[in-house]
């Protein structure tokens, strides 16, 4: 046989394998709930809709997913806008010049707009197959396996997070009962809550994030692994945990946060320093909480959140004031309490030593004697740290040139409350809870 006609029939083989596989795949779709609901075009990012109605007209599916949803479903405001596509990363990018394609462990699309906004256009993927994992333990290392769209919602960690949106349409696509939950205010995970925060640990503190930046409720269920698993986090990537610990700081509700990590033990995993200082220490003896609140506030009130060093400073301060009182070496204290934090969560060596030189010069700050530190660059941060701390007191800002500003901004918003009345949970009792 020729060689011409035995590639026409390996050609024809392969057709009819790829015709089977699709007639498979649309055997098994599962329909989502669809839920008509029209969501205010002036809260849509408009980019983000060209995108999608792009796709769209060519041929491929495309949905606004993930937050950007959830935050308009629950009347809070996305800071950015996420597409979900049929469409292959290379088919994206030729639909739009002003496009990249980025990433290793998953490669998706940046559609780039002016003012350096970013429309990330991911194509659906899966989860891998089980006989695709190489080892015996829950950790995902790899999930860079395209997929269909119920496939794509199904992988995603928390059922409020997996809801697409059809702008065609105007309806909510949900195959995870994310939209039940939506109304319930309640996070829940996307299937076993064990095995999901097993498959990626740091889903824990996204649970935490979005419970408190959302005032959400946990699910039961949801709560329990979250104290049962909290272990695994020793197993998270490093970097990964600093970044989600300075989110959770810089929303506007860290002093949620913070509780629910002591609360659930998971402060005891990453910050026992802080844990033990907090879990030592009476609420009226301490201003910790009310610190926390103080951040909040001001992080509101500026519309933005403070510099990563003074949310690092903010969170370490008591117990790192309490290592350095009586010291005769300050500065070498204070290095010494953050070698471990360091370590344990790869804090960059810029930070901790931004964060020790800070702490060790804040009683010199309070008593309104900086002398050369105040000719230093971590000066203006260090007053930042400063202003926190007045306004955990209930005090307006330190007088002085430096603060005259702050203080004629910040004069109205003084606040006597005392750190139990700030507390989430009301009058919930403050004993951990331990398995």
């Amino acid at each position: 046989m020729s060689p011409e006609p035995r590639r026409e029939r390996q050609d024809e083989e392969v057709r009819f394998r790829f015709e089977e596989d699709e007639e498979e795949e649309r055997e098994h779709r599962v329909p989502p709930e669809r839920y008509p609901i029209e969501l205010d075009p002036a809260h849509i990012d408009a980019d983000a809709a060209k995108v999608v109605q792009r796709l769209v007209r060519h041929g491929y599916e495309g949905y606004l997913v993930g937050g950007c949803v959830r935050d308009l479903l629950l009347d809070a405001s996305p800071k950015d806008f996420d597409v979900a596509t049929s469409a292959r990363p290379d088919d994206v990018r030729t639909l739009f010049r002003n496009a990249r394609v980025i990433g290793r462990r998953f490669r998706l699309v940046h559609v780039l707009y002016g003012g350096g906004k970013i429309i990330e256009t991911a194509t659906f993927r899966k989860n891998p197959a089980p006989e695709d994992k190489v080892t015996d333990d829950l950790l995902i290392r790899d999930d860079n396996v395209f997929g269909e769209a119920f496939e794509d919602a199904a992988r995603r960690d928390f059922t409020i997070n997996g809801l697409f949106y059809d702008l065609e349409r105007g309806e909510v696509l949900d195959w995870v009962g994310g939209m039940p939950d939506i109304k319930a205010r309640m996070v829940r995970t996307i299937g076993d809550p064990v095995v999901r925060f097993l498959e990626d640990p740091v889903r824990i503190l996204r649970a935490i994030k979005f419970c408190a930046r959302l005032d959400l409720g946990i699910a039961p269920e949801v709560y329990d692994a979250m104290v049962s698993c909290r272990g695994s986090l020793a197993m998270a990537a490093r970097p990964r945990l600093f970044e989600e610990i300075l989110r959770l700081m810089r929303g506007g509700a860290s002093h949620r946060s913070v509780w629910l990590m002591w609360e659930t033990g998971v402060l005891d995993v990453l910050l026992p320093e802080l844990s033990s200082y907090v879990s030592d220490t009476q609420e009226e003896q301490g201003s910790t909480w009310a610190l926390f609140s103080a951040v909040d506030r001001e992080t509101k009130r500026r519309g933005r959140p403070f510099d990563d060093i003074v949310l690092w400073t903010v969170l370490l301060l008591d117990p790192m004031l309490e290592a350095c009182q009586g010291a005769t070496d300050r500065v070498e204290t204070a290095f010494e309490f953050l070698e471990p934090v360091i370590d344990r969560l790869s804090m960059p060596r810029r930070i901790a030593d931004a964060v020790r030189r800070i702490v060790a010069m804040m009683p010199r700050l309070e008593g309104g004697r900086p002398g050369r530190f105040s000719r230093t660059p971590l000066y203006e941060l260090a007053q930042d740290v400063a202003l926190l701390t007045r306004s955990a007191r209930g005090l307006p800002p330190a007088p002085g040139p430096a603060n005259a500003e702050r203080a004629e901004k910040g004069a109205d918003r003084a606040s006597t409350d005392h750190a139990h009345a700030d507390r989430p949970g009301g009058s919930r009792s403050r004993g951990k809870r331990r398995t």
